[in-house]
């Protein structure tokens, strides 16, 4: 039997716009000095969670048609799609917003923060629980794609364009395709405007390592049969540089 709407959903839905704009003023620089009239009007990502928050209020009490049509119609005015059925916490932010698309069966815990592009799918055609969950404190980077009902553990950052088809540890940073956890050298990642530029490459460390164990066999293979061979270069992998990526 549906359930009709009431005032504590209203109040509720309420609450979640306000931390919302709280979220955004929070994370994005250019926020910071705009009034909640002018964020709202805007800022793409915070109408599309506004138009999702009442999309899943009229999703859980069972109202039909209604929810995918605000869906459909927030998705052509933002450019972000969010399922109504899909749970998200309050403090939420998107970043810009164009090209996000979070599946039906996704879980998002409060704090969290999506750049723009990033994907929040499934695989196959399965039915049940078939999108990702992120804990609280997650931070996506822009075009990422995590893909299939995976856990993403608090506090873990997710790079630009990275893939991630396994869970994720907490507190984690992880990056590359697939997603390979990684260690930001001399940097604490903290917060939503982690330094996307300056991590660090696993692909591009074991190669560093490989070629640094061929020129250690070659010297020694030198010593042994007396024959002088070239010497190979060896550059150093060195991280990014240039302003942080990180958005705003």
């Amino acid at each position: 039997m549906r359930q009709m709407l009431g005032l504590g959903t209203a109040k509720r839905v309420i609450s979640e716009v306000r931390s919302d704009l709280a979220a955004a003023r929070d994370r994005d620089p250019a926020a910071r000095t705009a009034g909640s009239i002018e964020i709202l009007l805007g800022w793409a990502g915070v109408q599309a969670l506004l138009a999702h928050r009442f999309a899943h209020a009229l999703h859980e009490h069972e109202v039909p048609v209604l929810p995918n049509l605000i869906a459909y119609g927030s998705r052509a005015v933002t450019g972000v799609e969010i399922h109504p059925a899909a749970k998200i916490g309050g403090d939420f932010f998107i970043d810009h917003g164009s090209g996000v698309v979070i599946g039906e069966t996704a879980e998002i815990g409060c704090c969290c923060t999506l750049y723009q592009g990033v994907t929040l799918g499934g695989t196959g055609f399965a039915r049940g629980k078939r999108h990702p969950t992120l804990g609280e404190y997650v931070t996506v980077g822009s075009g990422a794609k995590l893909l299939g009902p995976i856990m993403v553990g608090a506090g873990a950052k997710i790079g630009a364009n990275t893939v991630v088809i396994k869970d994720v540890p907490e507190n984690s940073t992880v990056v590359g395709n697939p997603g390979r956890p990684v260690r930001v050298e001399g940097r604490k990642v903290s917060g939503p405007d982690s330094d996307w530029t300056h991590l660090s490459d696993p692909v591009a460390d074991a190669l560093q390592a490989m070629v640094e164990r061929i020129v250690e066999l070659e010297a020694r293979l030198a010593e042994f049969d007396g024959k002088q061979r070239g010497v190979a270069i060896v550059r150093e992998l060195r991280p990014g540089s240039g302003p942080s990526s990180a958005g705003g």
